[in-house]
């Protein structure tokens, strides 16, 4: 059996993440990983997250790592004042991103980010940050709506016949599957915890188990 497993929103909680990562690998001895984004802001170690997922994973795990919105708002704090001081100034986390990093954020690190991906796509299951519009052609989808879309409860399509596997739009009650979308954001940052969508490569449909780590 081949394992797919989608981990949710980050925020710059390292030790519930390095507690992820051995579940995971726990779990099977390989598959793929895909983080959903939102690594950055709100948390105490933004940085030593990113070090450790641009680290990248033990063979034979393959790691696919998405862009979500807070990664995108640190990235366009450093191209322009304006953004900047939304991301400092609002409470959204970016005064935490860089006082992790004692100052500045780390070139390489903004480069990292700015190059992440916004969608993965299998053979039976999308993954994004936010989500995707059904009344548009999957590969019409704009940026903004894959980073900052928010599914009304209850709300489910049929996503071109996949599965749709999403954070961004935090609950305590999370995961949570609904018709054919999951959402992963359990609000970890938030007092939650970090969740995993543990999917089954060979099979369609949603998700045959939760792995979940206490902040």
């Amino acid at each position: 059996m081949r394992y797919t497993f989608a981990i949710g929103d980050i925020h710059g909680c390292i030790d519930p993440l390095n507690r992820m990562i051995d579940r995971v690998e726990a779990y099977a001895s390989e598959g793929t990983v895909v983080f959903l984004g939102d690594y950055v802001d709100r948390g105490p170690d933004s940085k030593s997250v990113l070090d450790r997922i641009i680290a990248g994973p033990s063979d034979p795990w393959r790691w696919i790592c998405l862009k979500g919105n807070h990664e995108d708002l640190m990235v366009a704090a450093y191209a322009d004042s304006d953004s900047r001081d939304v991301w400092i100034g609002i409470g959204i986390g970016g005064l935490e991103t860089e006082m992790s990093y004692g100052g500045r954020v780390l070139p390489q690190h903004l480069q990292w980010a700015a190059d992440l991906p916004f969608m993965h796509i299998d053979r039976y299951r999308i993954f994004v940050h936010a989500g995707v519009d059904p009344a548009f052609p999957l590969e019409q989808q704009s940026e903004h709506d894959l980073l900052w879309l928010r599914f009304p409860p209850g709300e489910s399509g049929d996503y071109w016949g996949k599965h749709l596997v999403h954070g961004h739009t935090p609950s305590l009650s999370n995961p949570v599957t609904t018709g054919n979308r999951t959402n992963i954001d359990s609000g970890c940052v938030f007092g939650g915890k970090l969740s995993c969508a543990v999917f089954d490569d060979d099979v369609a449909g949603g998700p045959i188990d939760f792995i979940e780590v206490r902040a």
